[in-house]
């Protein structure tokens, strides 16, 4: 048989007369509302399985043939359901209309039977439900059953198709915050003593102190009762009146400088770090240049010293010039926390006037002891013992500002002063004793080590020993450094074991070590108590020349001493939280606390154009 002519692509295709379409007699009515019966079946069933928030879609089921009684039943059923079920209903049917397997080309046969037609092309085909009963006379094509499948995506577009390639979707990825890598937090309440055998060393020499002081008060007044008209007793009385009171007024004049300088670098620390290098210049210049015009030989021993360290100390503020400005802005920094604590510089208040108090009880002991055996010796003893008891005070105040500060940067904590100070005074006791004993002296050698290593000239010799003195004493400065005291404070290590791990910390991070060793921050403190103790000879000294004129060089040696370390006890709290702003900050760079003063830095350091390293001066090689 002849296949029936394709239709013109101009014209559009004729429509088939009902009697021609496939399917239409009488007893197939039915088929035509076979897909329609189908819909409104499957409408009635999704309409009665309305998914649940938060319930996982059931599969998708396979396509099953419905008888047409059956579906005329349901169809019956499905119209006496209210609106809103319709409404569901037909939005469910659009949802799998548009889901829905395009319908499956079939033969096309024509009234022989015989032709096969050709296959049209296949088309997007959406179905839109309308709420209206259809037409008997009116047949549909057959579709094939319906099946409930799950959207496929959509095929790749190409660019020779014309389409233009929509960017790919972004991918999330979740950005996770790791926390730092650190252990388990060490103790902030250690109830162990630190350094047991220094606190027995300390206290029994503290016992034998207190026993020769007692002595030597009882001997003197002993002496100046029992027999007033010798020549000792005579002799003890004018010594009396000529040492006590200049001393006397010397420790109150440095109690005063004292305080003035912690509460001036507070208040302005920017300016008065530039204050106290170049005062300390002006002030031992003027005060040596007022003992020479005494015109005694010690006097003039005295003011030669006090000139040649004036000088030493202008040419080291003309060096350390390019420091100042970071170091201000550390002081700055680190002073800040101190407003939050009430009652901070209470311990210092306290040493201060226990200071004074064994000071003058002292003072009349060497009286006595000046009529004793061997008393140079015994002098001297006695100034040993003073100046490591005052020490020991400035350590306690400082152990006690530390642990405050420290845990303020730490942990975000309100420390109690009262807690930190007695802590200070009974486990923490023994590593200060230690560090009063060795950090003095360490950092003394070692500034001698770095005097000894500026002479680099032809000797051989001696290059090496100054080479070899320096690192010695910069191994040993890692085993004993002033930087101990803030985690003796905060976490009750002992002197050796707090200097390792808070170096060990600072050579931890890139350039922190270089960075603290090139603080001034211990050498400004110790200028203010040189400063301090100038003014004190210049008040002693004139009031001891002004009556007794053979006691000036004596009584200004010891006025100077007096007033230097009653002021270091002082200048503690400042010390404290510059030492506690930089180990804080090595153990914990992240802090909020902390601003970029030394990230700044340390950047400028790491760029080999940071003006605060600077390398040493040294004198130049002499060739022949």
């Amino acid at each position: 048989m002849r296949a029936p002519p394709a239709p013109c692509l101009a014209q559009p295709a004729r429509r088939k007369p009902p009697h021609e379409r496939k399917g239409h007699t009488n007893g197939h009515r039915l088929g035509g509302l076979r897909p329609r019966l189908s819909l409104c079946c499957l409408s009635l069933a999704r309409s009665r399985q309305v998914p649940q928030p938060k319930r996982k879609p059931n599969p998708p089921s396979t396509s099953q043939s419905v008888t047409p009684l059956l579906l005329l039943c349901r169809q019956r059923q499905a119209r006496t359901k209210d609106s809103a079920a319709a409404l569901s209903g037909e939005r469910v049917m659009g949802a799998a209309a548009d889901n829905a397997a395009p319908p499956r080309p079939e033969d096309a046969r024509g009234r022989g039977g015989g032709g096969l037609a050709p296959v049209a092309e296949e088309k997007e085909v959406k179905v839109v439900v309308v709420d209206e009963p259809p037409a008997r006379l009116q047949a549909q094509r057959p579709l094939a059953p319906l099946q409930v499948t799950t959207q496929a995506p959509p095929p790749p577009m190409t660019v020779a198709s014309g389409a233009v390639e929509p960017p790919p979707p972004p991918v999330y990825q979740p950005v996770m915050m790791q926390a730092p890598q650190q252990g388990p937090l060490p103790s902030l309440n250690s109830h162990k003593y630190t350094n047991g055998i220094t606190l027995c060393l300390f206290l029994l020499h503290l016992a034998a102190a207190g026993f020769a002081v007692g002595f030597f008060v009882f001997k003197a007044v002993q002496n100046m009762t029992q027999h007033p008209r010798s020549s000792h007793a005579r002799r003890q009385r004018s010594l009396l009146r000529a040492w006590l009171p200049p001393v006397e007024g010397a420790v109150a004049l440095s109690i005063v400088l004292a305080f003035a300088w912690q509460k001036a670098v507070r208040l302005w620390p920017r300016a008065m770090v530039r204050v106290i290098i170049w005062s300390s210049f002006g002030v031992t210049l003027s005060v040596g240049a007022l003992l020479m015009c005494f015109s005694m030989p010690a006097c003039v021993g005295l003011g030669v010293a006090m000139v040649v360290f004036s000088i030493g100390t202008g040419l080291y503020a003309c060096w350390v010039t390019r420091r100042v400005g970071f170091t201000a802005r550390v002081f700055e920094r680190a002073v800040q926390p101190v407003d939050k604590f009430r009652g901070l510089n209470g311990p210092a208040y306290v040493m201060v006037a226990a200071g004074f108090a064994w000071i003058s009880v002292w003072c009349v002991a060497v009286i006595g002891a000046a009529h004793f055996r061997f008393p140079g010796l015994t002098i001297l003893a006695l100034v040993l013992s003073l100046a490591w008891t005052a020490e020991v005070m400035r350590n306690v105040a400082n152990l006690t500002s530390s642990r405050v500060i420290a845990l303020y940067y730490l942990r975000g904590m309100q420390s109690s002063v009262q807690f930190s100070f007695q802590r200070a005074l009974t486990y923490n006791l023994g590593s200060a004793c230690l560090g009063s004993l060795f950090v003095p002296t360490i950092e003394a050698l070692r500034i001698v080590a770095r005097g000894l290593n500026l002479l680099e000239g032809e000797d051989e010799f001696m290059f090496s020993c100054a080479h070899c003195c320096l690192n010695v004493m910069n191994a040993v400065f890692s085993f004993g450094n002033s930087w101990a005291f803030v985690h003796i404070a905060a976490y009750g290590r002992g002197f050796v074991q707090a200097s390792r791990s808070t170096w060990g910390q600072f050579e931890a991070l890139p350039g922190m070590a270089a960075l603290v060793d090139s603080d001034i921050t211990s050498s400004v403190c110790f200028l203010t108590g040189v400063t301090s103790g100038a003014l004190c000879v210049a008040l002693a000294g004139s009031w001891a020349f002004a009556t007794h004129r053979h006691y000036t060089a004596t009584v200004s040696m010891l006025a100077f001493f007096v007033g230097y370390l009653m002021t270091r006890i002082g200048m503690a709290l400042p010390q404290a939280c510059v030492g506690c702003y930089y180990v804080c900050f090595a153990e914990n760079p992240g802090n909020r606390l902390f601003d970029s003063t030394i990230p700044e830095r340390l950047h400028k350091m790491r760029e080999d154009h940071d003006p605060l390293v600077v390398p040493t001066p040294r004198f130049p090689h002499q060739h022949a």
